[in-house]
C-alpha cells in the first residue's frame, strides 16, 4: 500500500506531490527491503524525481514533496502520476519491488485543496511473465584465423512494455565469456520510445588464442535493458550465446563454428 498527498496551485500552474509511506512491502531480506520511489508524470516522461532511500524496511516514511511547474489546469487530466517502488542494491541493479498508475483525470482537483492518495502497489513482475520479454535478431561470423568474433545486433521485437506510455527506450549490453569470466564488454545506443527496437550496429570481439582458437570455451551473454535517466536501468531480458545453451542458442552457436567467415544470423527469445 502506497500513501501521498496531491495539491495543484492555480497561481503558480504547480502540481505539488507528497510522497508520504509505503506498508507491507514485500522482499527477500529477512530485515526488509531498502526502498525509495521513483516518480514521472506520463505520457510525456519529462518530469522525473525520486525520494532517499529507507534502510531495511517494509514500512518506509519518506514525507517528501515534489514540485511540478509550468502545468496549466487544462493539461491535468491528460497527466498521469507513475510511481515505481525499487530496493536499492549498491552491487546490482535495484529490485522493482511494485508499481502504481493513478491518472488525474479519475481525481477531483481543485485549486489549493490537498487531496490524499492511497493506492494498492501492483508487482510488476507478474505483468512481464504473462507478456513474455520478446526476442533478438544477432547475426555471429566467427573468423578463426583472426581470432575474431564478429557480432551485429540487427534488431528486436515484441518487447514487453516497460512503461504505461506502452513504451521503452531499450539498448543492448553484451558480454564475451571465457571459461564463464566476463572478459569483454560492448553495447549499442538507446533507441528511444520503442518495442521493436532496429539496431544494425557491428561489434568485434577478441577470442582469446592460446592454447588453440576455438569457440568451445567461449559464449556471449546479452542483455536487453530499458535506459532510465534517474534510475539503474531495468533488464528487459537476456540471452546467452554458446556451446553450453540450449535451444537455437545452442543451435545458432554450432552453426556458427561448423561455418568459419559466415555471417550467420538467427532471433532468439528472451529469458528472465
Amino acid at each position: 500500500m502506497g500513501w501521498g498527498i496531491i495539491l495543484y496551485e492555480n497561481e503558480k500552474s504547480a502540481l505539488v506531490v507528497s510522497v508520504v509511506s509505503c506498508q507491507g512491502l514485500p522482499g527477500r531480506e529477512p530485515a526488509g527491503p531498502d526502498p525509495y520511489v521513483k516518480l514521472q508524470l506520463l505520457p510525456d516522461k519529462q518530469h522525473k524525481v525520486k525520494t532517499r532511500v529507507v534502510r531495511k524496511t517494509r514500512c518506509p516514511v519518506y514525507d517528501e514533496d515534489f514540485t511540478f511547474y509550468g502545468i496549466a489546469p487544462h493539461q491535468l487530466s491528460a497527466i498521469t502520476l507513475h510511481f515505481v517502488v525499487l530496493s536499492f542494491d549498491r552491487y546490482s541493479r535495484d529490485e522493482i519491488i511494485g508499481e502504481v498508475v493513478s491518472p488525474l483525470s479519475t481525481l477531483q482537483l481543485h485549486s489549493g485543496e490537498a487531496m490524499a492518495l492511497c493506492r494498492e502497489i501492483q508487482p510488476r513482475s507478474l505483468k512481464m511473465r504473462s507478456v513474455g520479454r520478446g526476442e533478438v535478431l544477432v547475426s555471429l561470423c566467427w573468423q578463426p584465423a583472426a581470432a575474431r568474433l564478429t557480432v551485429v545486433l540487427l534488431k528486436a521485437r515484441n518487447l514487453p512494455k516497460m512503461d504505461v506510455t506502452g513504451l521503452a527506450d531499450p539498448y543492448v549490453k553484451m558480454y564475451l565469456l571465457y571459461n564463464g569470466q566476463r572478459i569483454a564488454k560492448k553495447k549499442t545506443h538507446v533507441k528511444k520510445r520503442t518495442l521493436n527496437p532496429v539496431f544494425n550496429e557491428s561489434f568485434v570481439f577478441e577470442v582469446p588464442a592460446a592454447p588453440n582458437v576455438t569457440l568451445d570455451h567461449v559464449s556471449l551473454e546479452l542483455l536487453v535493458l530499458d535506459w532510465d535517466r534517474v534510475t539503474k536501468n531495468e533488464v528487459i531480458g537476456r540471452l546467452e550465446l554458446g556451446a553450453e545453451g540450449a535451444g537455437s542458442a545452442r543451435h545458432h552457436w554450432r552453426e556458427v563454428q561448423a561455418a568459419p567467415r559466415r555471417q550467420i544470423a538467427d532471433w532468439h527469445k528472451l529469458k528472465e
